[in-house]
């Protein structure tokens, strides 16, 4: 009898100590999961927030297809990259085609307009997809305020050259003899040719279009300007920039294609803006 209580015993003991040593490994194994899953958080956050989507606009006189060298980068660097195309007709409808490819954007973006776009995504960029602004050798008019108008402040040298044409239904384009001049000075006469011949007209009263809620008055903004533009004083670039406490960027030598002809430098910018609004 004594024996077989002692059996019952060990056997009894045997299990306690078996069941503390599967709580033990229970226990650290849920620990270990709570600290993986606790570890990843910052990481998940930081995925979260990152802002890898660009949305580009282009100007006047022009279409998507100049952002191509820019678009090259970006993309080369992990970025996903739309391109609006807006029409031109109206400064309603160019407004409107941005925030359709605003919409479709599966988080933050950085909104990037050319020339007469800078105006668009001044009224399109209070989306709330937008975390900032770039402007390339763009207007950045404020609330009340049209292209045409700001332009007036710093004239520029294609304001005063008759350069300038207009059709009997009111849309504008540029003299092609004339639009390496002005427009791509930079760029060489068969490229300054082809875009002079492929220009996209632009209805006049868009530059008169005035300006709603300017989104870069409550977003952080970026002012790229090119030194040697002859469509926009590049004092009136500089002037915008201070005026909206934009981080500032000069390229020497640039005419207003600067985002054709410098698409690197462009498209640095366009990522700084991106990890600055990223942290």
């Amino acid at each position: 009898m004594t024996v077989f209580w002692s059996l019952k015993r060990l056997q009894n003991s045997t299990k306690k100590e078996l069941g503390i040593v599967m709580f033990n490994r229970f226990a650290v194994f849920t620990t270990m999961l709570w600290a993986a899953v606790l570890s990843s958080t910052p990481n998940l956050k930081a995925q979260q927030s990152e802002v890898k989507n660009i949305v580009l606009v282009h100007g006047a006189w022009a279409d998507g297809s100049g952002w191509k060298g820019v678009y090259d980068n970006l993309v080369k660097d992990g970025f996903n990259v739309s391109i609006v195309q807006e029409p031109e007709t109206s400064f309603k409808e160019d407004v409107a085609a941005t925030k359709r490819v605003l919409a479709q954007q599966d988080g933050r973006c950085i909104l990037v307009a050319h020339s007469y776009g800078g105006a668009i995504i001044t009224e399109a960029g209070t989306d709330p997809s937008v975390a900032g602004l770039v402007y390339v050798a763009a207007h950045m008019p404020d609330a009340g305020e049209n292209e045409a108008d700001d332009g007036k402040r710093f004239p520029s040298d294609l304001s005063k050259s008759g350069a300038i044409k207009k059709t009997p239904d009111g849309f504008t384009y540029l003299d092609p003899t004339q639009f390496h001049e002005y427009f791509a000075a930079d760029l060489s006469a068969e490229q300054a040719a082809f875009m002079a011949r492929s220009q996209v007209l632009n209805a006049a009263d868009n530059f008169k279009a005035a300006i709603t809620t300017p989104a870069w008055r409550s977003k952080p903004s970026w002012m790229l300007v090119a030194a040697k533009d002859r469509t926009i004083n590049p004092e009136l670039e500089r002037w915008y920039a201070k005026r909206a406490h934009s981080h500032t960027v000069e390229v020497a030598g640039a005419s207003h294609s600067v985002y054709v002809s410098h698409p690197k430098e462009v498209a640095d910018v366009i990522e700084s803006a991106a990890r600055a609004v990223s942290k």
